[in-house]
């Protein structure tokens, strides 16, 4: 059954529920990170870059680009990303669970911030593919934030099965 908060939601104007569900699932990614170790964060179960910790970091390049660059149309790399969004899930060795968490806590806070005096049919023109309205970029991120939930969901079940295994002996 549903609590008072998603019932209001699904209720609520579209212009509320965009941004609500997308916070819902900002953190839902994050959650993913929740008792893990360092090395469990950083741990490589993928041939690609995909790490719970590099995708979180990811999640900071994804807010800043769309909530960034889209609605200031400053470039990524004046928000010090990387030009390539394959790139941002590079983890550098000064990356803890704790600094990416607060980094991308204060990327969503600044993504709150940017865009508070607009509605969802303001159009947005720092984006390289040309205009687009805010709510397309609400859209976008929910697809983005929920397809690498997903991602986080399986890798950190993934890393609680192998916690959970018991080392064998070989004699």
């Amino acid at each position: 059954m549903a609590d008072s908060r998603e019932r209001d939601i699904r209720t609520a104007p579209i212009d509320e529920q965009l941004p609500a569900l997308v916070d819902e699932y900002r953190g839902k990614l994050l959650a993913c990170l929740d008792g893990m170790s360092e090395d469990e964060a950083r741990r490589s179960l993928v041939p690609s870059r995909t790490t719970l910790l590099s995708l979180a970091k990811h999640a900071i390049f994804v807010e800043t680009v769309w909530f960034g660059e889209v609605v200031t149309g400053r470039y990524r790399t004046e928000y010090g990303l990387p030009s390539d969004s394959g790139d941002s899930f590079i983890l550098a060795d000064e990356d803890t669970v704790e600094s990416v968490t607060e980094a991308y806590w204060q990327a969503v806070e600044r993504s709150h911030h940017a865009v508070e005096e607009m509605t969802l049919d303001t159009v947005l023109t720092g984006h390289r593919s040309g205009p687009m309205p805010l709510r397309w970029i609400y859209l976008h991120m929910l697809r983005e934030l929920a397809q690498h939930c997903g991602h986080a969901e399986i890798l950190r079940e993934q890393v609680l099965a192998q916690r959970a295994q018991i080392p064998s002996t070989r004699m």
